[in-house]
Order: C-alpha cells, then sequence, then structure tokens
C-alpha cells in the first residue's frame, strides 16, 4: 500500500508543477502585453440571470472601474449569450452602466454546476463540478485577483494554488450552514431535505454525517479567501461559524438603487389593491406559500370573515421574476396550474423576464409586496420595494428578520410572517388599515432603506478591496 502511495504521489506532483508552470507562462504572457494593468477575474457563471446577485456582481465591476483606471475586469459566463447583449440587459434590468469595456471568457462546462444532472449528493458533486469549472476558467484567463461572487468556494484552492491569484469572496448564501444541519437532523421536510429522507431515520442519520463532512470541506476552502464580503447579518454570523476568519469577514450590504424609487410618490400607491412579488422564479423563493397565503386572504374577503368586509373588486397578485432556464420556465407553469387548480388564475398575474422600466411601472402600480422566502440571505427586492413605497410583508427570518423590517426611529416600517395563515393575516391587516396609518409606514421604509444605496456599497466594497493589494 505504501509502495503504491508512493507511485501514486511521483505521478501526480509532476502532472501538478506541469499544470502549474502552463498557468505561470499563460499569465506571463497576458502581463508582457498588458504591462502595468492589473486584471480582476469574477467569477459568475449565471451573470446574464437577472437576479440580485447579478446586480452585486454588474454594481462591483462599475465600482472598481470608476475607482481604478488600470484594472481590466474579466468576467467567467457561462451564457450562450453575447457580451453585447448581456450588457443590453445589465443595462435594461438594473440601469447600470459600465464605465469601459469588460472581457468576457465562456465557460462550456457550467452544466458541471447545474443541480439537476445530480439527484444525489447534490451540494458536494455541485462543488466538484465548480472545480473542473475552475480549471477551465483559468485555462482562459489567469488573474491577479480572483472573485468569486456566486458562492462557488471549492474554486478558491484552484485559483489560489494554480492561478497564484488573490482571492476575495463576495457570498451571498453559505452552501451549507448550522440551519441546514438542523433541518436534517430533526427530520424535517425542507428545500434541501426531501419528505421521503425525513421520513427515514437511517436515511437522516446518513444525511445529517454528509452534511457534516461537507461543512468541514466547505470550511477548509473557504478559509482560502483573503477578503470575505458577506451581504448581510445572517450571512456574516454563518460565515464566521463556518469559515472563521472574524479580521477578514466584512459586511457589504448589496447595492439598492434607491434613488430610483424613490421617485415614486407615496401617495400614488392610495386605494390600489395589487399585491407584487418580485423574486426569481426558483424553489427557495417559495412562490406556493405566496399563492397559497393569497388564496386564503382572497377567500376570507369573499367570505366576509375579516372585520371589514370587501366591497370593491378583489384584489391582484402579480408576480415579476426571472427564468434562468427551462427548469425556472416549467416552475412558472407549476404555479400558474396550483393557481388554476385554487381557482385564483384570474385574480393572479405572471410577468417573466421584465426590463426595469416594466418593474418600475409594477411597483408604481401595485400598494402591497410579498416575500415569501425562508432564511433570505437579504433580499435587495424588498428594499427597492421599501424604497418604491410598497407595504412590504416578508418572511419572519434571515435579512428581512435582522436588517431589512426593522422599526426605524422606533417606527414600523413593513411586516413579517412565518406560514400561510400568518401571511394571510397580515394581508388581512394592511387591507383594513387606514391610509393615513400605510402612508407613515411606507415614509418609514423609505427613509430606512438609505442604509442599502448603491453609494454606500461601492463604499463598503472598495475599502474591501482594497485590502488585496496589501
Amino acid at each position: 500500500m505504501f509502495l503504491f502511495v508512493i507511485r501514486v504521489m511521483f505521478f501526480v506532483f509532476p502532472v501538478i508543477l506541469f499544470v502549474k508552470l502552463l498557468f505561470f507562462i499563460k499569465r506571463f504572457a497576458w502581463k508582457r502585453r498588458a504591462k502595468d494593468t492589473v486584471s480582476v477575474g469574477f467569477f459568475h457563471p449565471y451573470c446574464n440571470a437577472g437576479g440580485g446577485g447579478e446586480r452585486v456582481l454588474w454594481e462591483a465591476i462599475r465600482a472598481v472601474q470608476k475607482e481604478y483606471k488600470n484594472i481590466h475586469c474579466v468576467v467567467y459566463s457561462g451564457d450562450n449569450v453575447s457580451a453585447e447583449d448581456i450588457i443590453k440587459n445589465v443595462e435594461l434590468r438594473f440601469n447600470i452602466k459600465l464605465h469601459r469595456g469588460i472581457q468576457f471568457e465562456y465557460l462550456r462546462c457550467r452544466f458541471l454546476v447545474e443541480a439537476k444532472y445530480y439527484p444525489f449528493c447534490t451540494l458536494l458533486l455541485q462543488s466538484l463540478g465548480s472545480v473542473v469549472l475552475a480549471f477551465e476558467a483559468l485555462s482562459k484567463h489567469v488573474p491577479d485577483i480572483y472573485i468569486d461572487t456566486m458562492g462557488y468556494a471549492f474554486t478558491f484552492p484552484i485559483f489560489r494554488f494554480f492561478g497564484s491569484s488573490r482571492i476575495c469572496a463576495y457570498v451571498h448564501f453559505p452552501t451549507i450552514s448550522t440551519d441546514m444541519l438542523k433541518v436534517v437532523k430533526n427530520r424535517q421536510v425542507g428545500v434541501n431535505n426531501r419528505r421521503f429522507i425525513s421520513n427515514n431515520k437511517i436515511f437522516s442519520e446518513c444525511k445529517l454525517v454528509y452534511y457534516k463532512i461537507f461543512a468541514f470541506l466547505y470550511g477548509f476552502v473557504g478559509r482560502r479567501a483573503e477578503v470575505i464580503m458577506v451581504n448581510s447579518s445572517w450571512t456574516r454570523g454563518h460565515i464566521l461559524e463556518l469559515w472563521k476568519k472574524p479580521q477578514r469577514t466584512f459586511t457589504v450590504y448589496p447595492p439598492c438603487d434607491v434613488s430610483q424609487f424613490n421617485n415614486i410618490p407615496l401617495e400614488s400607491h392610495n386605494g390600489k389593491s395589487r399585491f407584487l412579488s418580485i423574486a426569481q422564479f426558483r424553489p427557495e423563493k417559495d412562490h406556493q406559500l405566496q399563492i397559497r397565503a393569497f388564496h386564503q386572504f382572497i377567500s376570507e374577503l369573499e367570505l366576509g370573515t375579516n372585520p371589514v368586509k370587501n366591497n370593491g373588486p378583489l384584489p391582484t397578485l402579480v408576480l415579476v421574476g426571472s427564468c434562468r432556464d427551462e427548469g425556472d420556465s416549467r416552475r412558472v407553469d407549476g404555479l400558474k396550474n396550483l393557481c388554476e387548480n385554487l381557482g385564483i388564475l384570474k385574480n393572479v398575474e405572471f410577468k417573466v423576464n421584465l426590463s426595469f422600466r416594466d418593474v418600475m411601472k409594477e411597483m408604481e402600480n401595485a400598494s402591497v409586496a410579498l416575500h415569501t422566502m425562508r432564511d433570505e440571505h437579504f433580499g435587495i427586492g424588498i428594499v427597492e420595494c421599501m424604497s418604491a413605497g410598497l407595504v412590504m410583508i416578508a418572511h419572519d427570518s434571515g435579512g428581512p428578520k435582522m436588517d431589512i423590517v426593522v422599526d426605524f426611529n422606533e417606527k414600523k416600517t413593513g411586516f413579517l410572517a412565518t406560514d400561510i395563515q400568518s401571511f394571510a393575516d397580515a394581508m388581512t391587516n394592511v387591507w383594513n388599515m387606514k391610509e393615513t396609518d400605510l402612508y407613515e409606514i411606507r415614509k418609514c421604509a423609505r427613509e430606512s432603506v438609505s442604509r442599502f444605496s448603491v453609494n454606500k456599497f461601492e463604499e463598503t466594497f472598495l475599502q474591501s478591496f482594497r485590502l488585496l493589494f496589501l
């Protein structure tokens, strides 16, 4: 056995050194052409997805371009979309214009990090897939500074050892958390714990061991990062527990372009009966919960069981979000079927992949906003809705609970709920409130979200980014 290990090492070590040498030569050749230019690579295989994570990516690039004239930004993308169309979508969806051009390196192996290909051990296999993707990215461009903005921590050692790059992470959501471990340990059904596993003691014990091993590995690779940015107090707590680098971990709230939404007059929402949801059509956003809660709410209105009986038309729920792939599109079809089965399809509208201007129009035409994801890491859409003057009803957990829908100057900024009945009750409460009281909530909420402005993001992001040059 010992001789076998020696023979394997004798073969593997030269291969590793050879690969490292190839990447060194590639980097040296680029540096000779670029001279004093510093290369910063942003690893974001879904850069064209149009969600909150993508807003962070493009605002970060814009901030770096604004601060440093000698930095060349490279985006590792797995999207089958031209560079021109990606930039056009950034301007349409986020109203973000970059200061100068950037370089795109297209990754063909993005499918290796897609969950649909891994029916079991999904987290581990996706992470191993990201390692392959990291090697593909390095083969195309070796950056001086590597920034992961999607949460692929297993890529850190690859870029640090083989590419000799300095490593920075912007963490939206820990790949694994103590909350996930608790769900499995307590045998609860969840997004990451299917019913057939929670119902079986042996399966649950095996999955708990697997999660603990994965958490150890996740902590090990995460500690390779030299600068760690987290998007909320909730995320910070989990990352500190797993990566254990408090001196190098900084809370950088995501950029929320509140200046645009602040232009919507607060009075424009008065008397409107449209409830708005803004979230990507992903399973963790739990659109089913808001649909079922909305069904419960309007059922009570129809029955007249609320304190104030509804005398006008029934309210409408508008679901606005982006679809990344066919899986998301099928999910939208499933939600439409749910609405049809509940008999509320005529009261629910689906609006997919809207432009920034169209989203603004939807905000102007609504009065209340819903967000039902449990343990939402932050919630850019929540901040934008509050800035736009919508009365927010969000899940009582994660970023909304700890950072966003909190009292401001000892005044209420919105409502929190946990399940179908409590969301329905919150909707009923808002529905029956006086316009003067709703105005005060809207006003206070708008004032409170100034903490999450684009300027504040640029300031805190660049403070952390500068440490990579020390």
